[in-house]
């Protein structure tokens, strides 16, 4: 059994633990789960991914307790099927997810595994719903896991409500090389806003800030699409994304109680302008964003190749070790831009 350190990386590390645990078939221990949080240990989002996970593979799981810091997993055979997660509270499915899609590659031939959950789909410290489905997927399903979201209800803070499915077949991995981009090509804005705020015309409000914004930056096309849904609690979200010849990259603005739009758009559209070149101009740059590239990192240690990426954040840094006590080899590089590779995938 692997002793395996939680306590610098917040959840994803025990997201990463889980997903190599189920298809390498390697048990752990963790302990300090969370530990450099101020609130440390299992918290309702965390426990859905564990109860998922272990549902997958036959689990035999202990001490998944709301608020422990240790954990024991041992896992069985990944099992096709379909299983319900429900997280009640606004915590991240996608987050749940996470851990789930690199159970593609354990998948044989012709099987299927099916997870419809209930909670948060555009939620703070998360991937939003537009950043996993039009960045972080294709990428995995270049690499060869089979995997589809789709996401029927938003869920925001705080009343959750969202429902989401994550529908995975059998992997073929392939190394995932994402090294020279090219420039980008296109922009698009992804502004959605619940139905409640529709009189005010926020979906729009949004779209129109960030392309404005947009243009004031580059003279890049940019598509805008102001979308409402229905949900439970009132909020906003919008994503701006950068399209390449090869690499993609997201940008999230997320709506809060009192927060104009218009800042929201902001914030995406500075995120995007911080990972433009220094010279101001949308030039040859990274494949994509640093958050991908830390959603990035269980999938090229499981299907190999390389990413560029602006930055190699903290997340990557404690990644990289915990894939290496399960066995696999990533090497960071810092540099402009910083690179994520792995010659030698993990056996699974």
């Amino acid at each position: 059994m692997l002793d395996l350190d939680g306590s610098a990386g917040g959840g994803q590390l025990l997201r990463t633990a889980l997903a190599l645990s189920a298809v390498t078939g390697r048990a752990f221990e963790m302990t300090g789960i969370r530990g450099d949080r101020p609130e440390p240990g299992l918290k309702s989002q965390h426990l859905a991914a564990v109860e998922a996970v272990a549902d997958a593979c036959d689990a035999d799981v202990a001490e998944a307790e709301y608020g422990s810091e240790t954990l024991t997993f041992e896992p069985g055979p990944v099992r096709p099927g379909e299983y319900e997660v429900d997280i009640d509270t606004a915590g991240s499915m996608l987050l749940v997810f996470d851990a789930l899609l690199p159970l593609s590659a354990a998948l044989d031939d012709d099987e299927e595994l099916v997870v419809r959950a209930t909670g948060g789909t555009d939620v703070k410290w998360a991937p939003t719903t537009d950043h996993y489905r039009r960045v972080k997927l294709p990428f995995a399903r270049r690499a060869g896991l089979d995997a589809r979201a789709t996401v029927s209800r938003r869920g925001f803070y705080p009343a959750g409500g969202g429902e989401a499915s994550l529908r995975l077949g059998s992997a073929d991995p392939h190394p995932l090389e994402l090294r020279d981009t090219g420039p980008v090509e296109r922009l698009s804005v992804h502004s959605v806003a619940a139905e409640a705020l529709a009189d005010a015309d926020v979906a729009e409000r949004g779209a129109r800030a960030a392309r404005q914004s947009l243009r004031d930056l580059t003279p890049l096309p940019v598509e805008t699409h102001p979308e409402y849904v229905e949900t439970d609690s009132p909020g906003a979200v919008l994503t701006v994304v950068a399209h390449g010849a090869d690499g993609r990259a997201g940008f999230t603005g997320l709506g809060e109680k009192g927060k104009p739009m218009e800042e929201v758009a902001g914030d995406a559209v500075g995120a995007f302008d911080r990972f433009r070149r220094a010279d101001g101009t949308a030039n040859d740059g990274p494949a994509v964003d640093g958050h991908t590239a830390d959603q990035l990192a269980v999938v090229l240690a499981l299907a190999g190749g390389e990413v560029t990426t602006r930055r190699l954040t903290d997340h990557l840094q404690t990644n990289r070790d915990l894939v290496a006590a399960f066995g696999g080899d990533l090497e960071l590089t810092e540099g402009d831009p910083a690179v994520v590779r792995c010659d030698d995938p993990l056996d699974t």
